[in-house]
C-alpha cells in the first residue's frame, strides 16, 4: 500500500526550481511531509547525494551525478523526476533493477536551448566577444564578422532541439544541413533542411552545432578524426553535452587555427577547473551549461517533474518514464513494496 503524500519525504536539487514561480515550491512543501533542496549552486556528485537521500521516496533532480550507488542509498527512493530531457547521469539499469521509476521533461527546454545555440551561432560570427571586451578596455577596433546568410550551418542532430534550431535560423537564409540516424532523410526534409551524412556535414558546414544525446556511439564522437574532417576556419557550438567531445583534440584543433573559433555550454568536468586551457583561449565562447535557463523553460520543466514525482508517490503512472521496464505488468515492485 503507497504511503500517504504527507508522510513523504523529496529530494529537491535544481536550484532553479520554483525560483521564478514559488508557488512550485509552495505545493511541493504543502502536499508531501519534507523537502530538502541542494545545499550549493551546483549539480552534486554521487558522494554529496548520498546522505541527502537516504531516507527520501521522491527525487527531483537536475544534472546529478546519480550512479548505482546513489540508488543503492535511497532505500525508499521510488521516482527520480529528471528536468530535461537527458538522462546519461543517471544509472538506468541500477534504477530499474531497485524498481525506481525515472522520467523527464521532453520538450520543456527545447526552445530554450535552441535560443541560445542561434545566440551562440551569431556571437561566433560576430565576434561578439571580443568586440565587448575590446570596447571595454576603451579601444575602438575594426572587426569584420560573418554574414550567416548563404553560409551553411550543419546540426548534428536532428531530435526536438535540432529542429527548433533549423526553424529558427530560417529568418537568416543559411542553407541548413542535418545528421541524425535515428531519422529517415524524409523526416529531415520537412523542415526545409537538407539530410547528409556526417561526412558531408562536416566538410561542407561553416557551423558545426552538436544536438545528439550521450551514448556509447556519440561519447567523444567530437575526436581528432571529427575534428579534421571539419572544413577549415569553421566554428563548433556544443550546447547538448560535454561527454560528446574530446576536449584535448579540441584544445589541439583551435590552437592550430584548424578551428576558427568554439562555443560550449557545457563540459566533460562541470564546472570545468580554473586553469582548463579551454577557458584561456579568446576564441572560445564560454558558458555555464544554461542553455535551459529560461524563466519559461525552468517554470514548464519545474512543472512537469513535479507532476510526474508527485504521480509515482500517489502510486499512479507517470506521463513520462523513461525506463518503462520497471513496469513489468500493472503493478511493480518498488525496494520490495508493492505498487499498483
Amino acid at each position: 500500500m503507497d504511503e500517504p503524500l504527507h508522510r513523504c519525504k523529496v529530494l529537491v536539487t535544481p536550484t532553479s526550481f520554483g525560483k521564478d514561480d514559488p508557488g512550485l515550491r509552495h505545493l511541493l512543501e504543502q502536499t508531501v511531509g519534507e523537502v530538502v533542496y541542494n545545499p550549493v549552486e551546483r549539480p552534486l556528485r554521487s558522494d554529496e547525494l548520498k546522505p541527502l537521500v537516504r531516507d527520501c521516496d521522491g527525487f527531483i533532480a537536475g544534472l546529478d551525478e546519480i550512479d548505482a550507488s546513489v540508488l543503492e542509498a535511497g532505500k525508499q527512493l521510488k521516482v527520480i523526476a529528471r528536468y530535461g530531457v537527458g538522462v546519461d547521469r543517471v544509472d538506468l539499469q541500477a534504477a530499474t533493477r531497485l524498481g525506481i521509476v525515472v522520467t523527464n521533461t521532453p520538450g520543456a527546454n527545447s526552445g530554450a536551448v535552441a535560443e541560445l545555440t542561434v545566440a551562440l551561432i551569431l556571437a561566433l560570427a560576430r565576434h561578439l566577444c571580443q568586440a565587448n571586451q575590446a570596447t571595454h578596455r576603451g579601444e575602438w577596433p575594426r572587426i569584420t564578422g560573418i554574414g550567416l546568410q548563404q553560409k551553411t550551418i550543419g546540426l548534428v542532430g536532428f531530435g526536438r532541439i535540432g529542429r527548433e534550431v533549423a526553424i529558427r535560423l530560417k529568418a537568416f537564409s543559411p542553407q541548413v544541413l542535418a545528421y541524425d540516424p535515428n531519422l529517415a532523410p524524409e523526416e529531415i526534409a520537412r523542415y526545409a533542411v537538407e539530410p547528409v551524412t556526417l561526412e558531408a556535414l562536416l566538410a561542407r558546414a561553416d557551423f558545426v552545432s552538436l544536438h545528439a544525446p550521450v551514448v556509447p556511439s556519440t561519447r567523444n564522437m567530437v575526436n581528432s578524426q571529427f575534428l579534421s574532417v571539419m572544413k577549415p576556419g569553421a566554428f563548433l557550438v556544443n550546447t547538448a553535452r560535454g561527454e560528446l567531445v574530446d576536449e584535448e583534440a579540441l584544445i589541439e584543433a583551435l590552437q592550430s587555427g584548424r578551428l576558427q573559433g568554439a562555443a560550449l555550454d557545457c563540459f566533460r568536468k562541470e564546472p570545468p577547473d580554473q586553469n582548463h586551457p579551454l577557458l584561456q583561449l579568446p576564441q572560445v565562447i564560454l558558458s555555464p551549461h544554461s542553455g535551459s535557463h529560461t524563466d519559461q523553460a525552468v517554470f514548464q520543466m519545474g512543472q512537469m517533474a513535479l507532476k510526474d514525482c508527485l504521480a509515482v508517490l500517489s502510486g499512479e503512472r507517470p506521463e513520462y518514464v523513461v525506463n518503462p521496464e520497471v513496469y513489468s505488468s500493472s503493478e511493480h515492485e518498488i525496494h520490495g513494496k508493492s505498487k499498483s
